[in-house]
């Protein structure tokens, strides 16, 4: 887990609270392992897909590699990053880190039996819910709450409109004589991981409709005479193959972070590495997975303490011209880098476990958001390269002298 942070009185106060919240989702999610343990116990049809189906490559079992696996923890603290998009030639680990990361997020708790997995402290319904909560039907305070694994959903490259968003249930609705809404890939992947493959071979159409909805956090729907509206906040991974073709500007621009699984040179060594764990897993997963086990809960454990710190984390106005200034020197086109740098200087700085941001924070952000933007995707740059970073502020109890 991240460090203890240092502070004011009311900085420690807020690392109190931040801690007490951490440690109670950990608790949350013992006592449902816990739950789940009994119900099996007890003859439960309960499956556990994350244990009964295939094992998974690890993260932290991956060589190199490692701005990619950085944008990726980052990613799941802080999801207003607004995602990662790997580039690469076959057999570069892209989609191998992409499912590995999912491995890492925390259990999400939902209204029982939503399927838009929504948030019962969000405020934010779907239109259903919402509907009956205007009309005093219902007490969202009294709705019975569940805890799930967060969703993995992989959007297929000849995927539909109708099934992306969600589409009126014709069979249902004739059975039923009302209209029955059946949600889309985006509904399932709210709070989840949303992983598109091959995302420059996505039909145009397609890619602009995925990357609305990611864009303005929600789904809206609007066909035979019915209207619906669900959030839509996933943490988006893509991958492409810039051999097969290009990714369009415009798509890589919304999307957060952009970075190349070729960037890096790889040594022999390294090579080595990879093929002799690869073949390791093939032979015996779980042993591998059990190697790692250790690394691996730390870095669950670390995204679960950083989500609570993230809470209460944000720049000074020095430290955001910084960023400013150096999209102007890299001849970024637009504001979104800077924005998204801000939010992954935000997220790291709570999975450092630090109580503001600091110039390594802001660094990163212009790394991994801000440089890319600069030129065509490629390794970020060295630090020798980039102007000094402002300061962080002087402490609070400083502050009020």
């Amino acid at each position: 887990p991240p460090p203890p942070r240092a502070g004011g009185p009311a900085c420690a106060a807020a690392t109190s609270d931040a801690a007490d919240r951490a440690k109670a989702a950990l608790d949350a999610m013992d006592a449902d392992v816990s739950a789940a343990e009994a119900a099996s116990a007890a003859g439960a049809a309960f499956t556990n897909l994350n244990a009964a189906g295939p094992s998974v490559f690890p993260l932290a079992a991956v060589v190199g590699q490692e701005a990619i696996k950085t944008a990726l923890l980052l990613c799941g603290v802080n999801p207003r990053i607004g995602g990662v998009v790997i580039s690469g030639s076959r057999g570069t680990a892209k989609s191998v880190m992409a499912r590995a990361v999912h491995q890492l997020l925390p259990p999400i708790e939902v209204f029982k039996d939503s399927p838009f997995n929504i948030d019962p402290e969000s405020g934010e319904y779907d239109s259903f819910l919402k509907a009956k909560i205007d009309a005093g039907e219902i007490d969202p305070n009294a709705l019975e709450t569940e805890v799930i694994d967060p969703p993995f959903v992989q959007v297929p490259l000849d995927v539909l409109e109708d099934r992306l968003l969600g589409a009126v249930d014709v069979e249902k609705s004739v059975r039923t004589g009302e209209t029955v809404f059946e949600p889309g890939l985006l509904a399932r992947a709210h709070r989840g991981v949303l992983y598109v493959d091959d995302i420059n071979l996505l039909d145009e159409s397609t890619s602009n409709l995925l990357l609305e909805a990611l864009s303005t956090g929600y789904v809206t729907v609007e066909r035979e005479g019915l209207s619906v509206r669900h959030p839509c906040r996933p943490l988006l991974i893509a991958t492409f193959n810039p051999e097969e073709a290009e990714l369009r500007e415009h798509l890589m621009d919304r999307i957060g972070v952009c970075l190349s699984a070729d960037a890096e040179p790889v040594t022999g060594d390294d090579r080595l590495e990879a093929v002799n764990r690869a073949l390791e897993f093939s032979r015996n997963p779980p042993e591998v997975v059990q190697r790692f086990d250790e690394t691996t809960e730390s870095m669950r454990t670390s995204i679960i303490f950083a989500r609570e710190y993230l809470k209460s984390m944000k720049l000074e106005r020095a430290q955001q011209k910084y960023l400013c200034e150096e999209a102007v020197r890299a001849g970024v086109q637009g504001h979104r880098g800077e924005l998204f740098a801000i939010e992954v200087a935000r997220a790291n700085a709570a999975l450092a476990g630090e109580e503001r941001v600091s110039s390594t924070d802001l660094q990163m952000g212009v790394r991994l958001c801000i440089a890319p933007r600069g030129t065509q995707i490629s390794a970020p740059p060295e630090d020798d390269l980039m102007q000094a970073p402002p300061p962080p502020p002087p402490p609070m109890d400083q502050e009020d002298e």
